[in-house]
């Protein structure tokens, strides 16, 4: 039976992974040993809190910390990705539109996300609204960008192949367009998850009753060090788990790119 090179380089990187990990597990257990501060456990202490505080309790744990944080986080990302597609395609698609709005964009994304929480807490209020609304505020620029970027990247000889068939406009949006700038758009969508995520735990420190980033705050105020470490392993799992799920999506919507 011959084994394919495909599954030994997945297994040599599996490894390797596998490896990494380890690695800095040890080099954490070993600086939580030299340093034996009460603000930096170990990694047996921070593991065992995850279990026993965030597992055990899932019912809990999912009703007031993970899903109030998953319902911010996508509704944000969901809202802004859906505008700064169609808004892309819009700008990407009319250059005289982008030179008219193009300078507000820049304008608009040199502005810090964080810096608009006071703004929009006065606004909004301190409701999931006002927490939706930075996310989204924080995702929008990414993803427009890119997907203009994509649209105007598009081999002109594509176009003009769907012209000259006569192509309707909205199959030369689905069939040609969007497959065109695919890659380009789901660049910044994987960079806006990034920014989703920092925006959520921001939006809980400051104006929350529940949330991961609540819980961590909370964790910091009455001194549990080791819930607090534990909170960031369970954010930074949930970051993780967020964006394999939209590689996995990535592969399948450009599996053509791949073949």
């Amino acid at each position: 039976m011959t084994i394919s090179p495909r599954l030994i380089r997945h297994a040599k990187d599996l490894g390797l992974q596998i490896i990494v990990v380890a690695a800095v597990l040890a080099v954490w257990k070993l600086g939580t040993e030299w340093a034996d501060s009460l603000y930096f456990p170990s990694p047996n202490k921070v593991f065992a809190e995850v279990w026993n505080g965030w597992i055990l309790d899932w019912s809990n744990t999912w009703e007031d910390n993970l899903q109030p944080s998953l319902m911010r986080l996508l509704s944000g990302f969901f809202l802004a990705s859906f505008f700064a597609i169609t808004t892309g395609i819009a700008i990407g698609r009319s250059r005289t539109l982008g030179d008219y709005v193009e300078p507000i964009i820049h304008f608009v994304r040199s502005i810090p996300p964080p810096a608009l929480l006071p703004l929009f807490l006065v606004l909004l209020g301190i409701d999931d609204t006002m927490k939706i609304v930075l996310i989204a505020t924080g995702v929008f620029p990414p993803i427009l960008l890119n997907t203009i970027d994509g649209v105007r990247s598009i081999d002109p000889l594509y176009l003009d192949t769907a012209t000259a068939y006569r192509i309707s406009r909205s199959r030369r949006l689905t069939h040609v367009i969007l497959p065109s700038a695919g890659p380009k758009i789901f660049a910044g969508l994987r960079i806006s998850l990034s920014i989703a995520v920092i925006l959520m735990v921001i939006s809980e420190l400051i104006a929350a009753t529940n949330g991961v980033g609540f819980r961590i705050l909370q964790a910091q105020r009455q001194f549990k060090m080791v819930d607090l470490w534990a909170g960031l392993v369970v954010l930074g799992t949930m970051g993780a788990f967020l964006n394999g799920v939209l590689s996995l999506v990535e592969r399948r919507v450009l599996r053509w790119r791949r073949a």
